[in-house]
């Protein structure tokens, strides 16, 4: 049917990560700030990192998100919070996508092979992308354990994801 969107049911080796493990650092190619370059996940200097992983660029969802956590980005870092995004496009695409949709102010990761998303326990195989995912880390870059925004706290989304 055109125009609908395709679900899967995770195809993952690994698990995903979970409140109280070490988060699987990074050195990745990224964009940001309207340029390419690379980013250290022990380069973030903020108290909390919000890792956000999903499918791809230029699909029917992944701008929506994108450009929400662009527009609530003054709210985290208010919080000494960071948002990095992590999807298998190129940081050439990322940039690309981040113009057209005006501009990007946090880093877009280039996980081209998937392995970091193979490490956080969210790449789909037999789609090839990430699963749409949101890790918190704390100062540590683990998972915090109690972590609850105002006292509720939601269990993780592990029963499938879209694709688009």
């Amino acid at each position: 049917m055109a125009g609908s969107i395709s679900f899967s049911l995770r195809s993952l080796d690994a698990e995903m990560l979970k409140p109280g493990d070490s988060a699987p650092p990074f050195d990745l190619p990224c964009a940001a700030g309207g340029r390419a370059g690379r980013l250290h996940l022990s380069q973030i200097d903020s108290e909390m990192v919000v890792l956000v992983f999903y499918p791809h660029d230029f699909s029917f969802i992944c701008p929506t998100e994108v450009v929400g956590f662009h527009k609530a980005r003054e709210e985290f870092a208010a919080e000494k919070t960071s948002i990095v995004a992590v999807s298998v496009d190129d940081a050439e695409t990322h940039l690309r996508s981040a113009r057209e949709l005006g501009g990007i102010g946090y880093p877009l990761l280039a996980d081209t092979d998937g392995a970091l998303a193979r490490a956080y326990g969210v790449f789909d195989e037999g789609a090839g992308l990430a699963m749409r995912a949101t890790f918190i880390l704390d100062a540590k870059r683990m998972c915090p354990a109690d972590w609850q925004p105002a006292g509720i706290a939601a269990p993780p989304l592990t029963t499938g994801s879209s694709s688009g």
